[in-house]
């Protein structure tokens, strides 16, 4: 009687092919792990944080929360303060200007080790802290500038900000935040839980938009990109972008052949910009010649 053939070995958990398919089915399942996925995102831009390292960042995390009172007294203003204390003034989480400069800001892991990041990281890190310790907190998408709530964003809730060392937020503040960024009025919409994966997907945004201001790291913008494009939802102006930095990138026939597939896509709706597509791609085409 013939033998039954082997399985196939599982992909190891740091190969990057594995590590973007786990990118994907994380984004994907019914409630999506944010830590998980920033931290995904942290090991495309740096290979050196392998599963191991992962694993440390979710342990920190678990630890941090262990530390914090058992549910507080004195409501989402009490999570709050308790967030800001342990965090902000014990373990000196907050941001500055220059870490808008520096892709480390970006990458969970990293600031989780430095302590520095940009707002929707360390938001990130009190979301997931506070999570953890049972409190009711959501990420709050204020334009240009990310913060936390504590409580029920549709009735009684606090707002903290990170960046800050989790200085606490009243209305006024979150409008003037909202004017500094926009020029626009706070509206309570803009104050509303933000969807993990909408969180994923401005983290990935900051990075690309980190990445085309300095064309010496077009690749940090593809990864962004490809893993832009991993999430369940996403606009379709990505695939675009990401053909035509390809063509940046010199690698011309795939670049092609991205935009030929984006102009078949957006013909039905745009045949005029299916067209000017077309016409890119043959521009892209005639770089080899």
């Amino acid at each position: 009687m013939p033998s039954e053939p082997e399985p196939e070995p599982e992909p190891a958990p740091d190969d990057p092919a594995a590590r973007r398919r786990l990118f994907a089915e994380a984004a994907r399942a019914e409630r999506p792990d944010l830590a998980l996925l920033c931290l995904l995102i942290g090991a495309e831009g740096d290979p050196g944080l392998d599963q191991a390292g992962i694993d440390a960042v979710q342990i920190e995390l678990d630890d941090l929360a262990g530390q914090l009172p058992y549910a507080p007294t004195g409501g989402p203003g009490a999570w709050a303060r308790n967030l800001a204390e342990l965090l902000g003034t014990r373990y000196g989480y907050r941001g500055a200007p220059a870490d808008y400069r520096r892709l480390e800001s970006s990458l969970l892991h990293q600031v989780v080790r430095r302590r520095r990041g940009l707002p929707i990281l360390l938001s990130v890190v009190w979301m997931e802290v506070a999570r953890r310790a049972g409190a009711p907190v959501y990420g709050v998408a204020l334009p240009g500038h990310f913060v936390v709530g504590f409580g029920d964003p549709y009735g009684a809730h606090v707002l903290a900000d990170p960046f800050a060392g989790g200085r606490l937020l009243t209305d006024d503040d979150a409008a003037l935040l909202v004017a500094g960024a926009t020029g626009g009025r706070l509206t309570a919409r803009m104050t509303a839980a933000a969807d993990p994966l909408d969180i994923v997907a401005r983290v990935l945004n900051n990075i690309r938009a980190w990445a085309q201001a300095r064309p010496e790291h077009s690749a940090v913008q593809l990864w962004a990109l490809d893993l832009s494009l991993l999430l369940p939802s996403h606009p379709a102006r990505l695939r675009h972008e990401r053909a035509q930095l390809l063509v940046q990138r010199g690698e011309f026939l795939a670049g092609a052949a991205e935009l030929e597939e984006y102009a078949r896509v957006v013909e039905a709706v745009e045949p005029a910009g299916a067209t000017a597509i077309r016409r890119q791609a043959a521009a892209a085409r005639a770089m080899l010649n």
